[in-house]
Parts: C-alpha cells; sequence; structure tokens
C-alpha cells in the first residue's frame, strides 16, 4: 500500500520560503512521476510542480522562478522549495505520486498561509 505523508507547511510573511516534504512509503517511488498540487478555498486544486522519475520538472506558470520541485531517491522522498512567497499561494498542498500527475496516491495535505 502506498502512503505519502506531507510536512512543512505552516504561517510565514510575503517574501518569505518555505520547503514542503513528502514522504513516500512503497515501491511507487522509483516508478511514478511526484508532483504538488494546491487548493485554496472556493477553488480547483492546480498544479504546482512536477518531476517525471528521469527528473524533468514542470511548474504552474504562477509560480515558475520561485518554487523548485526535487526528489531524494535515497530517502523516497519528494520537497517542494518555496521562495519569494505571495498571498494567493496560500491554500493546501497535496503531494502526488502516480504514472501520470494527478493519477494515483495523494498525501493528506498540508497548509500554507502566506500573510500579507
Amino acid at each position: 500500500q502506498v502512503q505519502l505523508v506531507e510536512s512543512g507547511g505552516g504561517l510565514v510573511q510575503t517574501g518569505g520560503s518555505l520547503r514542503l516534504s513528502c514522504a513516500v512509503s512503497g515501491r511507487i517511488f522509483s516508478r511514478a512521476a511526484m508532483s504538488w498540487y494546491r487548493q485554496a478555498p472556493g477553488n480547483q486544486r492546480e498544479l504546482v510542480a512536477a518531476i517525471t522519475k528521469d527528473g524533468r520538472t514542470n511548474y504552474g506558470d504562477s509560480v515558475k522562478g520561485r518554487f523548485t520541485i526535487s526528489t531524494d531517491n535515497a530517502k523516497n522522498t519528494v520537497y517542494l522549495q518555496m521562495d519569494s512567497l505571495k498571498p494567493e499561494d496560500t491554500g493546501v498542498y497535496f503531494c502526488n505520486a502516480g504514472a501520470v500527475p494527478g493519477t494515483g496516491a495523494w498525501g493528506q495535505g498540508t497548509q500554507v498561509t502566506v500573510s500579507s
């Protein structure tokens, strides 16, 4: 059974940084695309960043140049480094592991709040 556990969320001021972590249990990590999604109140869940098993990355337009997705294969962990945070980055951030981003397994989410 695949489990994804996010951590690292919290409250930060505009312009600050946070690093989210997602620990993945199960054998899916080496085969799946890993991605981060977020959902703000009243909005649909949207793709923030994704990384394929061969290291190709893709970012949502609103976070390009500010966020960085990476993996540590030895730790079965995917990270999201978030810099220059804005109030509109506020939301619940979800980790995802699947053959295609947005499919497969999801974590429980971690709250990120950026104050103005």
